[in-house]
């Protein structure tokens, strides 16, 4: 490593030492543990411009991140000014600039839409590395030419054939090896422009085909199976340098038959950073689906993912579950040191991701 990046966070007494290659130098001074907790949360919101409520969630909760949805979006113009005023306002409040993410994967998850936007044709349409790499070029462009910086994309889940996959419009295939190519491609045509990608659905999801939008999935297998079929994509994102993997909400019963991949230290802690490696962003799927919500209270969940290394929190809907969220991660630390040292590993990921792609944002 060239520089160290060292993150003074006084009131906590927090030494971050970040190591690993092309880390930026230092961007933020934390002043008390409500921002640092902030820092955990993505959050999606109500309306088009920076209204009392989105305010609130940076003012307040110093959210580290807003996620974008077709409700939030309604001209280029209207898309610039709001990201504009997003940064605007963490500057402001003397916050590190926000992650602003959204759903663009093409095809048929697209938020952006025609005809005020450009459409991207889905993964299955894409045949080769090279429009792979000229898709994520363009997706990137246009991205950031909005003032977003992360895309949750691309998806790398692996959908077996002649199998009724929740995710079939939405892969590269059934071939692991060439979803990995085509992913990779995507991820470093996406980063070399400055889009922070997101890889999902960490461990994979191409084999179940229940929505977890609705409720909690099960994949009957085991680490061996993953490894040979599920896993091989991501482990090329992670070997492409991917900025974040996603988890997704499936309860995978042959490594933790207790928790869905989301909340479980089995799977995001010792699989995907213990034995895989990944020292990047991990993150959660959206907290609102029905496979969280319609088995674990908001305690339980912002406790397990505090435990299982899991860096960014994802409630995609406005409600009372943001604030009570925040007060979770800010009481867990408060009370529990193993947990306050886990925070100042993924507080010391988060701003070094922030560093390298968001400092212009400053």
């Amino acid at each position: 490593m060239d520089r160290a990046s060292t993150i003074e966070l006084s009131a906590l007494n927090f030494d971050l030492s970040a190591s690993g290659s092309d880390i930026m130098k230092p961007m933020h001074n934390f002043s008390d543990i409500k921002e640092t907790a902030g820092q955990r949360l993505m959050m999606g919101f109500d309306g088009t411009t920076l209204g009392p409520d989105l305010e609130f969630l940076i003012r307040e909760l110093t959210v580290g991140g807003i996620i974008l949805f077709a409700r939030n979006i309604e001209t280029p113009d209207q898309v610039r000014l709001l990201c504009r005023s997003i940064q605007e306002c963490a500057r402001a409040c003397n916050l590190p600039p926000m992650f602003i993410a959204i759903d663009q994967e093409g095809g048929v998850v697209a938020r952006l839409k025609a005809p005020q936007f450009k459409e991207f044709p889905g993964a299955p349409t894409l045949k080769s590395e090279s429009e792979a790499a000229q898709f994520g070029q363009d997706m990137a462009e246009t991205l950031a030419g909005l003032g977003i910086n992360m895309n949750f994309a691309p998806v790398l889940d692996v959908a077996p054939e002649n199998f009724p996959s929740i995710m079939a419009k939405r892969v590269f295939g059934s071939d692991p090896a060439r979803v990995s190519r085509m992913g990779q491609a995507i991820i470093n045509s996406q980063q070399q422009k400055g889009i922070l990608s997101v890889a999902k659905h960490f461990p994979g999801i191409g084999r179940t085909t229940l929505d977890s939008h609705l409720d909690l999935p099960e994949l009957k297998t085991d680490e061996n199976e993953l490894a040979a079929y599920d896993l091989i994509p991501f482990q090329g994102a992670a070997a492409a340098g991917v900025s974040g993997i996603m988890l997704s909400h499936i309860r995978y019963t042959g490594i933790d038959p207790l928790w869905p991949a989301s909340l479980s230290q089995a799977i995001a802690k010792d699989l995907l950073r213990r034995r895989m490696g990944y020292t990047g962003l991990v993150m959660t799927d959206d907290l609102d689906m029905g496979a969280i919500q319609n088995h674990y209270d908001i305690a339980t969940i912002m406790r397990r993912i505090l435990t299982a290394d899991v860096d960014l929190a994802l409630i995609c809907h406005q409600g009372p579950k943001i604030a009570a969220a925040f007060a979770e991660i800010k009481q867990n630390l408060a009370n529990d040191a193993g947990l306050k040292q886990k925070h100042k590993q993924s507080l010391a990921r988060i701003m070094q991701w922030k560093s390298k792609f968001l400092e212009h944002q400053l």
